[in-house]
Order: structure tokens, then sequence, then C-alpha cells
């Protein structure tokens, strides 16, 4: 079975993006929950994907929050609405809002089809990371063990080996040794 490939990116930084397969029969909830997953969110807000153009303007709404696809409702479900109902273009676009409070927007396309699933993964699948992704709250934290560990492996105290003294004196003008 063929797989949909997505790139989510980060709306502040287009160098920021993930990419996930993801099963055509799977739901947009699948592929939000992978989308959070894949920058490190909590999951414990709603969140939206609307339909985009070109120019990433939104149309139509899927919703967490929606349980039922009613005829003519403001906004579809994202639990009942599978990824291949609204991918119809090789290049079809969504704007996925996490957190309307804070409004963290990605850019989602569909970047290719994979020819076929592999059976020892998991879908939906993040195979792609590239930048760091932004922080849900606050900063993201400095490993203090990783830290430690690159001081040690490149010795960064001030009378190790290499760490000389050399063009530390003043210098002084030609003729006045």
């Amino acid at each position: 079975m063929p797989l949909l490939r997505f790139r989510a990116y980060w709306e502040e930084d287009d160098q920021v993006y993930r990419d996930i397969e993801i099963r055509p029969g799977q739901t947009f909830l699948d592929l939000h929950k992978a989308i959070i997953q894949a920058y490190e969110f909590d999951g414990k807000h709603t969140a939206s994907f609307w339909e985009s153009n070109e120019k990433w303007e939104r149309g139509r709404e899927l919703n967490s929050e929606v349980l039922v696809n009613k005829r003519d409702a403001p906004a579809l479900s994202m639990s009942r609405t599978p990824v291949s109902a609204l991918t119809s273009t090789p290049d079809h676009k969504f704007v996925y809002e996490y957190d309307p409070k804070k409004q963290w927007t990605f850019l989602v396309e569909l970047i290719g089809v994979a020819p076929e699933e592999n059976p020892k993964v998991t879908y939906p699948h993040v195979f792609r990371k590239e930048g760091v992704g932004p922080a849900q709250y606050g900063v993201k934290g400095v490993n203090l063990d990783k830290l430690l560990e690159v001081e040690e492996k490149y010795d960064l105290s001030s009378d190790a080996e290499g760490f000389g003294s050399e063009g530390d004196e003043e210098q002084l003008p030609e003729g006045d040794e």
C-alpha cells in the first residue's frame, strides 16, 4: 500500500520541518498526533487543519474537537476524515494550528508518495527532522550531562594543552622593545 509523505514546516522558520509518512486511510487526527510528537509538544490543546492554496490562505477547517462530520457544518472532524479524502493533488497544502491561544502554526504540504510501507514501521512515521523546533513552553533546556561530556571531550579548561598565552601581551610599536 502506498504512503503519503507530508512535510510540516514551522511557520516562523521554513528551515525547521518534519517529514511524516502516513497511510492514506489514517485520519487527520493521526497526522495531528504525529506532528505534535515530532515537535515534542504535549498534546493537551485543541488543533485545526485548514485546506489551503498556494498562498497558504485558510479554507475548510478540520478540528480536533468536532466528533462527527455533518453536512454544511463549519468544521469537519479530524477523527472521522481520512487523509486521502482531502489530498487530491500532489502538492496539496494545509495550514495546521496547535493551541489556539498560543497559535503554533505549521504549514503542511504533501511532498510525495512512497511506493510501499515498511512492515517494521508503525505509521504515521516521522522519517526526517530538520532544524531545532520551537519550545512549547519557554526555552528548550540544555542537557547538563551533554554539556559536561563536551567539556570533558574537548577539555575546555584554561590550562589545557593548546591554550597558550600567545597574543595576550600588549603589542608594542616596532622599535619600542
